[in-house]
């Protein structure tokens, strides 16, 4: 079986370019066939500023979205965040999306493609990095970067890559299999519940 890439819509406003690029990158990489690609879009799951209770790492979860989103993130196998850039930083949905859960991430790799203005998103990767670290995940160097993308729009919207975004998304499926493959053996135990201290 194919490793479970899930490809994460990350801002959720309404307008948004996300989709669409997302979209673009599920067709490229069911095209490219090291895995299968899952589209999961943040604004679906309607996620309330973080609400739990309990910390995340003891998964003891009470609200049916925050169950959701853990079944949803336990299914992966890698990662991949389809991002703008907010100020610098990576959308706050994103950010509290991530915030939700603990464990579920744990060892899995995690890839970007981010869009924006001159900077491609980039400055928005380099945050959401620190993040993911925090959560036992490996953000790769290689990704996807797209500079001035209302560009490559068309008039319905719909994405137009250029040979760049093929090159890279190339680049960075191939390299994000290698770390899918290496950590899966870490990622088997990512569901047992943490022993209560002694």
């Amino acid at each position: 079986m194919k490793p479970k890439l899930h490809i994460i819509i990350a801002s959720t406003r309404p307008g948004r370019v996300g989709p669409s690029v997302a979209q673009w990158f599920s067709e490229y990489t069911a095209e490219h066939g090291k895995f299968e690609p899952v589209l999961v879009d943040l604004a679906e799951f309607n996620l309330p500023l973080f609400d739990e209770p309990e910390h995340p790492m003891k998964q003891n979860y009470h609200h049916a979205h925050t169950k959701a989103w853990a079944e949803s993130v336990s299914a992966a196998d890698a990662f991949v965040f389809v991002t703008p850039e907010y100020n610098y930083a990576p959308p706050p949905a994103l950010v509290n999306a991530l915030n939700y859960l603990s464990r579920e991430w744990n060892y899995a790799p995690a890839g970007f493609v981010s869009y924006g203005g001159i900077s491609g998103g980039l400055r928005s990767v380099q945050v959401a990095k620190q993040i993911v670290t925090t959560l036992k995940m490996m953000p790769i160097p290689e990704g996807v970067p797209m500079p001035m993308v209302f560009q490559n729009l068309d008039e319905s919207g719909k994405l137009k890559p250029v040979d760049i975004y093929r090159t890279s998304a190339a680049t960075m499926l191939d390299e994000l299999l290698r770390w899918t493959e290496a950590l899966k053996s870490l990622r088997a135990d990512r569901k047992t519940p943490l022993k209560a201290a002694a």
